[in-house]
Protein backbone atom coordinates (compact mmCIF):
# COMPACT_ATOMS: atom_id res chain seq x y z
CA UNK A 1 0.00 0.00 0.00
CA UNK A 2 1.43 3.43 -0.87
CA UNK A 3 0.42 7.16 -0.43
CA UNK A 4 -0.21 9.65 -3.03
CA UNK A 5 -1.25 12.47 -1.14
CA UNK A 6 -1.94 14.06 2.32
CA UNK A 7 -4.30 16.80 3.04
CA UNK A 8 -4.99 18.94 6.01
CA UNK A 9 -7.93 21.20 7.04
CA UNK A 10 -7.29 23.04 9.76
CA UNK A 11 -8.39 26.11 12.58
CA UNK A 12 -6.16 26.41 15.23
CA UNK A 13 -8.40 24.54 17.52
CA UNK A 14 -9.32 21.26 14.87
CA UNK A 15 -7.43 19.28 12.76
CA UNK A 16 -8.15 16.93 9.75
CA UNK A 17 -6.79 14.63 7.58
CA UNK A 18 -7.27 13.43 4.38
CA UNK A 19 -5.23 10.24 2.66
CA UNK A 20 -5.60 9.24 -0.78
CA UNK A 21 -3.41 6.19 -1.85
CA UNK A 22 -2.40 5.32 -5.36
CA UNK A 23 -5.40 3.72 -5.98
CA UNK A 24 -7.68 6.39 -5.14
CA UNK A 25 -9.11 5.26 -1.87
CA UNK A 26 -9.63 7.76 1.13
CA UNK A 27 -9.56 7.80 4.47
CA UNK A 28 -10.07 10.73 7.42
CA UNK A 29 -8.08 11.29 10.50
CA UNK A 30 -7.06 13.78 12.97
CA UNK A 31 -4.12 15.55 14.33
CA UNK A 32 -4.76 16.17 17.94
CA UNK A 33 -6.73 18.96 19.16
CA UNK A 34 -5.51 22.50 20.32
CA UNK A 35 -2.33 24.52 18.12
CA UNK A 36 -3.73 22.12 15.88
CA UNK A 37 -2.79 24.56 12.40
CA UNK A 38 1.23 24.32 14.22
CA UNK A 39 0.48 20.39 14.37
CA UNK A 40 -0.31 20.25 10.44
CA UNK A 41 2.75 22.45 9.46
CA UNK A 42 4.66 19.74 11.37
CA UNK A 43 2.79 16.35 9.74
CA UNK A 44 3.93 18.24 6.31
CA UNK A 45 7.48 19.08 6.44
CA UNK A 46 8.48 16.31 8.94
CA UNK A 47 5.93 13.55 8.56
CA UNK A 48 4.76 13.30 5.20
CA UNK A 49 7.74 13.19 3.16
CA UNK A 50 8.84 9.66 4.61
CA UNK A 51 4.63 8.57 4.29
CA UNK A 52 4.44 9.19 0.57
CA UNK A 53 5.45 7.10 -2.12
CA UNK A 54 6.80 4.32 0.00
CA UNK A 55 5.21 0.45 1.12
CA UNK A 56 3.68 1.85 3.99
CA UNK A 57 1.75 -2.05 4.43
CA UNK A 58 3.50 -2.20 8.43
CA UNK A 59 2.64 1.02 9.91
CA UNK A 60 4.57 0.63 12.80
CA UNK A 61 7.38 0.15 11.16
CA UNK A 62 6.72 3.43 8.65
CA UNK A 63 5.83 5.30 12.26
CA UNK A 64 9.10 4.16 13.66
CA UNK A 65 10.98 5.59 10.54
CA UNK A 66 9.48 8.98 10.75
CA UNK A 67 10.13 8.83 14.35
CA UNK A 68 14.48 7.72 13.42
CA UNK A 69 14.51 9.92 10.38
CA UNK A 70 13.02 13.08 13.18
CA UNK A 71 15.04 11.72 15.68
CA UNK A 72 16.33 15.59 16.75
CA UNK A 73 12.43 16.31 17.20
CA UNK A 74 11.35 13.66 19.92
CA UNK A 75 8.04 15.37 21.57
CA UNK A 76 4.81 15.99 21.36
CA UNK A 77 3.91 18.21 18.16
CA UNK A 78 5.71 15.03 16.18
CA UNK A 79 3.56 12.60 17.28
CA UNK A 80 0.17 14.31 17.50
CA UNK A 81 1.09 14.89 13.84
CA UNK A 82 1.82 11.40 13.12
CA UNK A 83 -1.57 10.65 14.45
CA UNK A 84 -3.33 12.29 11.68
CA UNK A 85 -2.06 9.87 9.26
CA UNK A 86 -2.40 6.81 11.12
CA UNK A 87 -6.00 7.24 12.08
CA UNK A 88 -6.77 8.61 8.48
CA UNK A 89 -5.44 5.53 7.29
CA UNK A 90 -7.51 2.94 9.53
CA UNK A 91 -10.25 4.89 8.32
CA UNK A 92 -9.27 4.39 4.79
CA UNK A 93 -8.30 0.34 5.33
CA UNK A 94 -11.94 0.14 6.83
CA UNK A 95 -14.01 1.35 3.79
CA UNK A 96 -11.84 -0.34 1.79
CA UNK A 97 -12.84 -3.60 3.68
CA UNK A 98 -16.39 -2.29 4.27
CA UNK A 99 -16.27 -3.10 8.32
CA UNK A 100 -15.84 -0.26 11.07
CA UNK A 101 -12.51 0.24 12.44
CA UNK A 102 -13.29 -1.70 15.79
CA UNK A 103 -13.71 -4.69 13.25
CA UNK A 104 -9.89 -4.41 11.92
CA UNK A 105 -9.15 -4.40 15.29
CA UNK A 106 -10.17 -7.30 15.95
CA UNK A 107 -13.73 -6.29 17.74
CA UNK A 108 -16.67 -5.72 17.20
CA UNK A 109 -18.96 -2.21 17.10
CA UNK A 110 -21.56 -1.84 19.82
CA UNK A 111 -21.86 -0.37 23.21
CA UNK A 112 -19.10 0.98 25.30
CA UNK A 113 -20.08 2.66 29.10
CA UNK A 114 -19.56 5.67 29.22
CA UNK A 115 -18.58 7.78 32.28
CA UNK A 116 -19.47 11.84 32.31
CA UNK A 117 -16.47 13.86 32.34
CA UNK A 118 -16.29 17.15 33.59
CA UNK A 119 -13.11 19.99 32.01
CA UNK A 120 -14.55 22.34 35.18
CA UNK A 121 -13.00 24.09 37.72
CA UNK A 122 -14.69 27.21 38.15
CA UNK A 123 -17.96 25.31 38.98
CA UNK A 124 -19.09 25.48 42.92
CA UNK A 125 -18.74 21.99 44.30
CA UNK A 126 -22.96 22.61 44.79
CA UNK A 127 -23.32 23.74 40.86
CA UNK A 128 -21.22 20.06 39.85
CA UNK A 129 -23.36 17.83 41.76
CA UNK A 130 -26.58 19.22 40.47
CA UNK A 131 -25.38 19.42 36.52
CA UNK A 132 -24.30 15.72 37.15
CA UNK A 133 -27.06 14.47 39.01
CA UNK A 134 -29.11 15.88 35.75
CA UNK A 135 -27.37 13.79 33.03
CA UNK A 136 -27.70 11.06 34.96
CA UNK A 137 -31.60 11.43 34.71
CA UNK A 138 -31.08 12.87 31.06
CA UNK A 139 -28.60 10.02 29.65
CA UNK A 140 -28.38 7.29 32.15
CA UNK A 141 -24.74 8.05 33.40
CA UNK A 142 -23.63 5.90 36.20
CA UNK A 143 -20.36 7.26 36.67
CA UNK A 144 -18.82 10.36 36.78
CA UNK A 145 -15.53 12.70 37.07
CA UNK A 146 -14.92 16.09 38.63
CA UNK A 147 -11.64 17.78 39.16
CA UNK A 148 -9.29 17.98 42.33
CA UNK A 149 -6.49 20.78 42.99
CA UNK A 150 -5.64 23.48 40.61
CA UNK A 151 -4.67 22.22 37.17
CA UNK A 152 -0.58 21.60 37.29
CA UNK A 153 -1.04 23.50 40.64
CA UNK A 154 1.69 23.16 42.74
CA UNK A 155 -0.42 22.36 45.48
CA UNK A 156 -2.84 24.78 45.68
CA UNK A 157 -6.74 24.63 45.09
CA UNK A 158 -8.92 26.06 42.90
CA UNK A 159 -10.28 28.44 45.89
CA UNK A 160 -9.37 27.32 49.55
CA UNK A 161 -11.62 24.03 50.51
CA UNK A 162 -13.30 23.01 46.93
CA UNK A 163 -11.55 20.17 46.73
CA UNK A 164 -13.01 18.58 50.50
CA UNK A 165 -15.98 20.48 49.44
CA UNK A 166 -16.58 18.90 46.01
CA UNK A 167 -15.57 15.25 47.49
CA UNK A 168 -18.36 14.93 49.73
CA UNK A 169 -21.23 16.95 47.21
CA UNK A 170 -20.70 14.43 44.66
CA UNK A 171 -21.38 11.31 47.08
CA UNK A 172 -23.67 13.00 48.56
CA UNK A 173 -25.94 13.94 45.41
CA UNK A 174 -25.04 10.37 43.67
CA UNK A 175 -24.44 7.69 46.43
CA UNK A 176 -24.58 4.47 44.21
CA UNK A 177 -22.34 5.84 41.64
CA UNK A 178 -18.84 5.23 40.35
CA UNK A 179 -17.05 8.59 41.14
CA UNK A 180 -13.80 9.73 39.50
CA UNK A 181 -11.42 12.88 40.12
CA UNK A 182 -8.39 14.23 38.07
CA UNK A 183 -5.92 16.22 39.51
CA UNK A 184 -4.20 17.15 36.43
CA UNK A 185 -0.57 16.95 38.04
CA UNK A 186 -1.30 19.17 40.98
CA UNK A 187 0.61 17.54 43.87
CA UNK A 188 3.25 16.65 46.06
CA UNK A 189 3.03 12.72 47.07
CA UNK A 190 2.06 13.95 50.78
CA UNK A 191 -0.91 15.84 49.69
CA UNK A 192 -1.83 13.50 47.15
CA UNK A 193 -2.10 11.09 49.46
CA UNK A 194 -3.75 12.94 51.64
CA UNK A 195 -6.21 14.04 49.05
CA UNK A 196 -6.31 9.99 48.13
CA UNK A 197 -7.39 9.14 51.73
CA UNK A 198 -10.43 11.54 51.84
CA UNK A 199 -11.47 10.02 48.60
CA UNK A 200 -11.05 6.32 49.51
CA UNK A 201 -13.18 7.64 52.82
CA UNK A 202 -16.22 8.62 50.05
CA UNK A 203 -15.99 5.66 47.56
CA UNK A 204 -14.82 7.35 44.89
CA UNK A 205 -12.87 4.54 42.53
CA UNK A 206 -10.66 6.42 40.31
CA UNK A 207 -7.62 8.95 41.14
CA UNK A 208 -6.27 10.77 38.02
CA UNK A 209 -2.72 12.18 37.78
CA UNK A 210 -2.35 13.22 41.46
CA UNK A 211 0.88 14.00 40.80
CA UNK A 212 3.27 15.99 37.97
CA UNK A 213 3.04 13.44 35.32
CA UNK A 214 7.19 13.62 34.51
CA UNK A 215 7.79 12.19 37.97
CA UNK A 216 6.55 8.72 37.74
CA UNK A 217 8.44 7.78 40.80
CA UNK A 218 6.05 10.55 42.53
CA UNK A 219 2.80 9.09 41.00
CA UNK A 220 4.42 5.35 42.41
CA UNK A 221 4.68 6.79 45.65
CA UNK A 222 0.61 7.47 45.57
CA UNK A 223 -0.47 4.55 44.11
CA UNK A 224 1.54 2.05 46.89
CA UNK A 225 0.06 4.26 49.52
CA UNK A 226 -3.59 4.02 48.52
CA UNK A 227 -6.02 1.39 47.81
CA UNK A 228 -8.42 3.68 45.28
CA UNK A 229 -7.34 3.14 41.62
CA UNK A 230 -4.62 5.11 40.54
CA UNK A 231 -4.43 6.42 36.83
CA UNK A 232 -2.38 8.31 34.57
CA UNK A 233 -0.42 8.51 31.49
CA UNK A 234 -2.26 11.18 29.11
CA UNK A 235 0.74 13.43 28.36
CA UNK A 236 3.20 10.58 27.63
CA UNK A 237 3.78 10.25 24.07
CA UNK A 238 7.20 8.39 24.09
CA UNK A 239 6.92 4.69 23.65
CA UNK A 240 9.86 3.98 26.22
CA UNK A 241 8.45 6.44 29.02
CA UNK A 242 5.39 4.30 28.65
CA UNK A 243 7.66 0.99 29.56
CA UNK A 244 9.25 2.52 32.28
CA UNK A 245 5.94 3.85 34.11
CA UNK A 246 4.68 0.09 33.86
CA UNK A 247 7.49 -1.58 34.81
CA UNK A 248 7.40 1.04 37.75
CA UNK A 249 3.84 0.26 38.10
CA UNK A 250 3.43 3.77 38.52
CA UNK A 251 -0.53 3.64 37.68
CA UNK A 252 -2.94 0.99 38.11
CA UNK A 253 -4.67 2.30 34.81
CA UNK A 254 -2.98 3.63 31.95
CA UNK A 255 -5.06 6.36 29.96
CA UNK A 256 -3.01 7.00 26.35
CA UNK A 257 -4.59 9.59 24.66
CA UNK A 258 -4.58 7.99 20.79
CA UNK A 259 -3.78 11.44 19.40
CA UNK A 260 -1.07 12.85 21.93
CA UNK A 261 0.57 9.30 21.09
CA UNK A 262 0.91 9.32 17.78
CA UNK A 263 -2.11 7.48 16.31
CA UNK A 264 -3.91 3.91 16.75
CA UNK A 265 -0.81 1.81 16.15
CA UNK A 266 1.17 2.94 18.84
CA UNK A 267 -1.19 3.11 21.38
CA UNK A 268 -2.02 -0.79 20.68
CA UNK A 269 1.44 -0.70 21.58
CA UNK A 270 0.91 0.39 24.58
CA UNK A 271 -2.32 -1.35 25.64
CA UNK A 272 -0.19 -4.41 24.60
CA UNK A 273 2.37 -3.22 27.12
CA UNK A 274 -0.62 -3.02 29.53
CA UNK A 275 -2.03 -6.09 29.05
CA UNK A 276 1.07 -8.05 29.86
CA UNK A 277 1.52 -6.30 32.95
CA UNK A 278 -2.23 -7.15 33.48
CA UNK A 279 -2.88 -3.60 33.42
CA UNK A 280 -6.72 -2.02 32.44
CA UNK A 281 -6.47 0.79 29.63
CA UNK A 282 -9.14 3.48 29.67
CA UNK A 283 -7.80 6.10 27.37
CA UNK A 284 -7.93 10.06 27.80
CA UNK A 285 -10.18 11.32 24.95
CA UNK A 286 -11.45 15.28 26.46
CA UNK A 287 -13.53 16.58 23.81
CA UNK A 288 -15.96 15.57 21.24
CA UNK A 289 -13.82 15.69 18.19
CA UNK A 290 -12.85 12.51 16.41
CA UNK A 291 -10.67 11.28 19.47
CA UNK A 292 -13.66 10.18 21.00
CA UNK A 293 -14.61 8.44 18.16
CA UNK A 294 -11.35 6.66 17.73
CA UNK A 295 -11.14 5.48 21.30
CA UNK A 296 -14.88 3.74 21.33
CA UNK A 297 -13.97 1.63 18.48
CA UNK A 298 -10.70 0.95 20.59
CA UNK A 299 -11.98 -0.05 23.68
CA UNK A 300 -14.43 -1.92 21.53
CA UNK A 301 -11.32 -4.31 20.59
CA UNK A 302 -8.89 -4.58 22.89
CA UNK A 303 -8.88 -7.24 25.69
CA UNK A 304 -7.68 -5.32 28.83
CA UNK A 305 -10.03 -2.21 28.21
CA UNK A 306 -11.07 -0.83 31.40
CA UNK A 307 -14.79 0.14 32.16
CA UNK A 308 -15.22 2.96 30.67
CA UNK A 309 -14.84 5.71 27.95
CA UNK A 310 -14.39 9.43 28.83
CA UNK A 311 -17.35 11.07 27.50
CA UNK A 312 -16.96 14.66 27.62
CA UNK A 313 -20.20 16.58 29.14
CA UNK A 314 -18.73 20.28 27.92
CA UNK A 315 -20.73 22.64 25.78
CA UNK A 316 -19.74 25.56 23.45
CA UNK A 317 -19.60 27.70 26.18
CA UNK A 318 -16.43 25.51 27.38
CA UNK A 319 -15.55 24.35 23.93
CA UNK A 320 -16.91 27.39 20.71
CA UNK A 321 -14.93 24.86 17.91
CA UNK A 322 -16.72 21.52 18.97
CA UNK A 323 -19.85 22.03 17.16
CA UNK A 324 -20.66 21.95 13.52
CA UNK A 325 -17.69 19.32 12.61
CA UNK A 326 -19.72 16.47 11.39
CA UNK A 327 -22.96 15.67 8.43
CA UNK A 328 -24.02 13.67 11.79
CA UNK A 329 -22.74 13.77 15.54
CA UNK A 330 -21.30 10.07 16.11
CA UNK A 331 -21.98 10.96 19.83
CA UNK A 332 -25.09 10.06 21.65
CA UNK A 333 -25.31 8.61 25.25
CA UNK A 334 -28.23 6.28 26.09
CA UNK A 335 -28.82 4.37 29.27
CA UNK A 336 -25.02 5.43 30.25
CA UNK A 337 -23.65 3.83 26.92
CA UNK A 338 -22.34 5.01 23.96
CA UNK A 339 -22.46 3.27 20.84
CA UNK A 340 -20.06 1.67 17.80
CA UNK A 341 -22.06 1.58 14.91
CA UNK A 342 -21.58 -0.86 11.82
CA UNK A 343 -20.84 1.87 9.05
CA UNK A 344 -17.22 1.39 7.58
CA UNK A 345 -14.36 3.05 8.90
CA UNK A 346 -14.89 5.52 11.46
CA UNK A 347 -18.16 5.85 10.28
CA UNK A 348 -18.37 9.64 10.24
CA UNK A 349 -18.45 12.29 7.26
CA UNK A 350 -16.55 15.76 8.20
CA UNK A 351 -19.04 18.76 7.63
CA UNK A 352 -18.51 20.39 4.11
CA UNK A 353 -18.96 24.00 5.09
CA UNK A 354 -16.29 23.41 8.02
CA UNK A 355 -13.97 22.29 5.65
CA UNK A 356 -14.47 25.21 3.43
CA UNK A 357 -14.26 27.53 6.41
CA UNK A 358 -10.77 25.68 7.26
CA UNK A 359 -7.34 26.35 6.34
CA UNK A 360 -6.12 24.08 3.46
CA UNK A 361 -2.59 22.24 2.72
CA UNK A 362 -1.64 19.17 1.05
CA UNK A 363 1.85 16.68 0.46
CA UNK A 364 2.04 14.85 -2.41
CA UNK A 365 4.32 12.01 -3.69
Amino acid sequence: MMLARIETFTTEDVGFVRVTDTEGATGWGQVSTYNADITCTVLHRQVARWMLNRDITDLDDTLDLVTEREHKYPGSYLRRAMAGVDTALFDLRGRRAGVPVATLLGGSPGRVRAYASSMKRDITPGEEAARMVRLAGEHGFTAFKVRAGAEVGRGADEWPGRTEAIISAMRAALPDADLLIDANSCYAPPRAIEVGRMLEGEGFCHYEEPCPYWEPEQTRQVTEALTIDVAGGEQDCDLPTWRRMIDLRAVDIVQPDILYLGGIARTLRVCAMAAQAGLPVTPHCANLSMVTLFTMHLLRAIPNAGKYLEFSIEGPDYYPWQDGLFTRSPYAVEDGHATVTDAPGWGVEVAPDWLARATYARSEA
